[in-house]
């Protein structure tokens, strides 16, 4: 009888950790495939920007002054052009930001960011 309860038990916690392992609905993204531009856009942002952002959905940048990648693409007036203005635009950049993007990168770094953008986005706290 006491073998059976505690192998209840055992089985109880094992399906409570499981489900706490799931993805939630609310964070989970659907697989999503990337053009090659916003594949290079990916790799690119991977390499040079993640010491600072987060470059990938639903994360928090490693330095809490620098927004993400996602918080970026789904603000109201960012688009695809004014992405690409900013990015040309190096005057505009932190001190942290300064060096001067080719254009490639600034097209394939744009096309990628707009991936992560998201209908009734919410920051990732």
């Amino acid at each position: 009888m006491r073998t059976r309860r505690n192998a209840l038990i055992a089985a109880a916690a094992f399906a409570v950790i499981a489900a706490a392992w799931q993805p939630s609905a609310v964070t989970a993204q659907p697989q999503q495939r990337l053009t090659p531009a916003e594949k290079r856009g990916l790799s690119f942002a991977k390499r040079k920007c993640s010491a600072c952002h987060s470059v990938v959905a639903d994360r928090v940048s490693p330095d809490p002054a620098a927004p993400s990648f996602q918080d970026i693409a789904n603000r109201p007036a960012v688009s695809s052009p004014t992405l690409r203005e900013f990015l040309r635009d190096s005057h505009n950049f932190p001190s942290e930001m300064k060096f001067r993007l080719e254009d490639e990168r600034i097209e394939d770094l744009t096309e990628y960011m707009v991936t992560l953008e998201r209908p009734n986005y919410r920051p990732v706290m």
